[in-house]
């Protein structure tokens, strides 16, 4: 029998050499980034936070850095990124809502309407009241939803009521120019509801204006008062400014109240070289407030109204579902592509339009609920690999104490996204590290990381009554990177359970995130 013959290859000692400098190298540079992240997520600041993070290369899902990966997070805003990919399978990037307004009873030759107009509400988030020139939804890097959380907030260009303008242009081109009866809104498409974050509260079919009122103020010389303007103008709103201007470099202190259905205060001081603010006052009747725009917009366009204005809603007036669905039509209006809507609430973090998103899950599947809608969430992110089991929601836009995720199911649904036809659209969503969104300033022009990753934010803080300081209940980004190799990425990336002094610390915190971002971006 030949007994085996062994080989010493003089290649062994030169392969084990390189197997273990390689390990030493990988050992380094995690070592190295782990020290890094550390003088970040050690600070001071962060005694009482925790942090959870989860970083996988694209296309093989292969993990390369992770800390608390699968336990639960608060995920902020970054829980759009869930509800706006359901919504982009369920209607599809090139959805648009189509506005109808329809009229019952006879229509004389003379032009004279007898019988009532009826707009029936689509669902529609921004009713053409963004729509630029070129068929985009405008937005500005701070939504004037969230113009009474700061100071930095800015209305878009586009006219708020073009969309209304439109429709009755078109009425009036139907050869309606009198209606006798009344003009009403049909909002039944869905259960009205309540959304989660700041910003307008009440989840409707109809929306004009995010079912604002806009209220600029703008400084005057040193203890003038202040001038105002806001839109959108009707009968039955008004405005009472009563702001100070003070001296230059002076603290601005801007409250605004609706103290009657209508009736908004403006109060406060505003330095005399301040930059005009915005302020917000939400309606407190979403389909009252679109009749009386409507019934104004009509008579500029030459339809003559003879119900008032102010009236109100009157629902109880409105034929059933059915029988409005078989009346003729007057005029449509046609949304931009809903790829264009996504960009909008991923941007801006935009909360009552996300929050909507799930409802329109549901009415889709001849639903009514947001507990239907969020089901059939779930439903969506089961089929696309994501462990609905490791998270949960309980809302569209993130601020519900429902909601909490994972680091891992987070990256889960990022990969998924990529695998689909429609990721362009998800990814041109996304605010850009440094350019633009809620992702403008959290690093400087000169970053590295700047324009390299694309990813949605999250903030969510409560007021700590002892001291008048805050908590921040979370602080998020999550998207994808593309590294200074080149090499893509997506992340997810948490903070929870810090203390605040002021809202304002919120933006440091922003940047804390930025800053582990370049470190992300420059490791591999």
């Amino acid at each position: 029998m030949m007994s085996a013959l062994k080989f010493a290859s003089p290649l062994l000692p030169l392969l084990g050499v390189l197997l273990f400098g390689l390990t030493v190298s990988r050992a380094a540079v995690a070592g190295d980034l782990d020290a890094r992240l550390a003088e970040v997520i050690d600070a001071p600041e962060y005694k009482s936070a925790h942090w959870g993070l989860l970083v996988a290369d694209l296309a093989s899902g292969e993990v390369l850095h992770e800390f608390h990966g699968d336990k639960l997070f608060a995920p902020a805003s970054t829980t759009k990124l869930y509800s706006v990919a359901a919504a982009l399978d369920a209607l599809g990037a090139d959805y648009r809502f189509e506005t109808r307004v329809v009229y019952s009873g006879p229509l004389a030759l003379s032009g004279k309407l007898h019988g009532d107009l009826i707009l029936i509400a689509s669902g529609d988030l921004t009713l053409g009241g963004r729509t630029t020139s070129a068929g985009e939804i405008a937005f500005k890097d701070t939504d004037h939803t969230y113009a009474n959380g700061g100071l930095d907030a800015q209305m878009t260009e586009p006219d708020p009521l073009a969309g209304l303008d439109e429709l009755a242009r078109q009425v009036r081109a139907s050869g309606i120019s009198l209606v006798s009866g009344n003009v009403l809104i049909d909002d039944r498409l869905f259960d009205h509801e309540m959304g989660t974050g700041s910003g307008p509260s009440t989840l409707t079919p109809i929306i004009v204006n995010d079912n604002v009122v806009d209220v600029v103020v703008t400084p005057a010389a040193e203890g003038q008062m202040a001038t105002m303007t806001y839109r959108p103008q009707a009968p039955g709103i008004s405005v009472e400014s009563i702001v100070e201007t003070t001296a230059a470099g002076s603290e601005t202190a801007i409250d605004i109240e609706m103290i009657a259905p209508g009736r908004i205060v403006v109060r406060g001081k505003i330095p005399a070289n301040s930059r005009p603010i915005v302020r917000v006052a939400e309606v407190d009747d979403a389909a009252a407030f679109a009749r009386c725009l409507f019934i104004e917009a009509l008579r500029r366009a030459g339809v003559a109204v003879e119900a008032a204005a102010t009236a109100g809603n009157d629902s109880a007036a409105l034929p059933s579902r059915e029988q409005v669905a078989g009346l003729p039509v007057a005029a449509k209006f046609m949304s931009p592509p809903f790829a264009e809507e996504a960009r909008l609430i991923l941007k801006v973090s935009h909360n009552l339009h996300a929050s909507i998103l799930p409802i329109l899950l549901a009415v889709k599947q001849g639903r009514r609920s947001l507990s239907d809608g969020m089901r059939l969430e779930g439903e969506f992110l089961a089929r696309a690999g994501v462990d609905v089991q490791a998270i949960s929601f309980g809302s569209g836009a993130g601020g519900s104490r429902g909601d909490c995720i994972t680091p891992r199911a987070t990256v889960q649904l990022l990969r998924a996204m990529a695998q689909r036809p429609d990721f362009d659209v998800y990814l041109r969503a996304m605010p850009v590290l440094g350019v633009d969104g809620t992702l403008a300033e959290s690093v400087g022009p000169e970053s590295p990381a700047r324009g390299k990753i694309q990813a949605k934010t999250g903030t969510y803080y409560w007021e700590n009554l002892l001291d008048g300081r805050l908590l921040l209940v979370s602080k998020a980004l999550a998207g994808y990177m593309t590294t200074a190799s080149g090499r893509k990425l997506a992340f997810a990336l948490f903070v929870n359970n810090a203390h605040l002094k002021t809202s304002d610390e919120t933006k440091r915190v922003g940047r804390s995130l930025g800053q582990i971002c370049e470190i992300l971006h420059d490791a591999w």
